[in-house]
């Protein structure tokens, strides 16, 4: 696979691009290599450019994401590299286009620039004109003006904060954002009355959701769907690293059992999706201790490394041991969570609804009046 229609193909094949959808020219017609780095990153993988030319291109004409960036372009290589910008997973890309409902004429601000790709395809869509992308990151968007006009496009690209939008060029028709907020902006909603926003939702634990939101009269209303794994914005950005930065030898711990199995709330994104609404400020991880067995340990995470909790699992046992650190005792407030989601029925995410106003946003079940923060 070396060129754009290898992509178009793939894409048509996994049922991502159906026949005669509108972004078939935007695939067809934007070189995705003119966007990346002579070095990128998949699946665990490093490919370079200059050293494998037939694997970089072939991964770039494939239905991959690939890491652009770590540790926001800078830090050590040696130690923990976070990823802090991509190139998309085109099939992802058109899943979100498709929540977006593009349409001709619309102008779309793109909150998140990375690579420009998506700025690129937007741009082919609807014209360079009606495109405006905003990033935070000076490096990356001086990179993506200069990719943009390379592949034959000139949408227009800002550094700033894109939290905030862009007034100047605001009302926008629709939005879209290339990254995980833990909470739609304020200035999303200003700038896109009477307008649709889709973005990537959640916080650090199940950050895995779109959100697409209708606007009228200042609120904005939707429901959630898929499984994104975008980067999180970067105001606020809770820290990331190893285990051992989070616990620690010398901490003390108060050990209780408990019956639910960690397994059954690890592998259920529903329960993971209404704890998270509980436990925005905690992440997971679970360490599969031993495949051959099944034995495996939960750990939660308190962003603020303050806290933390594990659940061991063995196999055949009614209970498991629970170990718990911290002002916070975060097992004990996910179970609770997770006995409350089981009272409601076990509710999938697809009943859940978000609406932003001025004044915040709240999460409910089936209808409005039955909110669920």
């Amino acid at each position: 696979m070396t060129s754009p229609c290898d992509l178009l193909a793939v894409l048509r094949e996994t049922g991502a691009l159906p026949a005669g959808s509108p972004w078939e020219s935007a695939v067809a017609g934007v070189r995705r290599e003119l966007f990346l780095p002579d070095t990128v990153e998949t699946d665990g993988r490093l490919i370079s450019r200059a050293a494998q030319p037939e694997s970089w291109l072939a991964c770039v004409y494939a239905d991959l994401p690939l890491t652009t960036q770590f540790n926001d372009g800078s830090g050590p290589d040696d130690g923990y590299r976070l990823p802090t910008s991509s190139s998309s997973m085109p099939s992802v890309m058109l899943q979100m286009l498709g929540l977006l409902r593009v349409e001709d004429g619309h102008r779309v601000l793109e909150a998140g620039t990375g690579t420009g790709y998506n700025a690129a395809w937007l741009a082919h869509r609807i014209g360079s004109h009606r495109v405006t992308s905003v990033d935070i990151d000076p490096v990356l968007a001086d990179r993506a003006t200069a990719n943009t006009a390379a592949a034959g496009y000139t949408p227009r690209i800002v550094c700033a904060d894109a939290d905030l939008g862009w007034p100047p060029g605001a009302p926008y028709d629709r939005l879209i954002a290339t990254y995980t907020v833990p909470a739609i902006p304020p200035a999303w909603i200003e700038q896109t009355e009477g307008g649709r926003i889709v973005a990537p939702w959640g916080g650090s634990f199940f950050p895995h959701s779109f959100a697409a939101l209708e606007v009228a009269g200042g609120v904005g209303r939707g429901r959630f769907s898929g499984f994104p794994a975008f980067m999180r914005t970067r105001n606020h950005r809770p820290h990331r690293g190893y285990l051992d930065e989070f616990v620690r030898p010398s901490d003390s711990t108060a050990t209780t059992r408990t019956a639910v199995n960690p397994w059954d709330l690890a592998a259920d994104s529903d329960a993971l999706f209404c704890v998270g609404l509980r436990l925005p400020t905690v992440w997971h991880l679970l360490d599969r201790t031993d495949e051959a067995s099944g034995a495996a340990t939960l750990w939660m995470l308190a962003d603020d490394r303050d806290s933390w909790a594990s659940v061991t699992y063995r196999p055949g046992r009614g209970t498991h041991t629970v170990e718990q650190h911290g002002p916070r005792r975060l097992w004990d407030e996910a179970e609770s969570a997770y006995e409350e989601w089981r009272s409601l029925g076990r509710p999938a995410r697809d009943r859940m609804g978000l609406t932003v106003t001025a004044e915040g946003e709240r999460v409910w079940l089936d209808t409005e009046d039955h909110l669920l923060t």
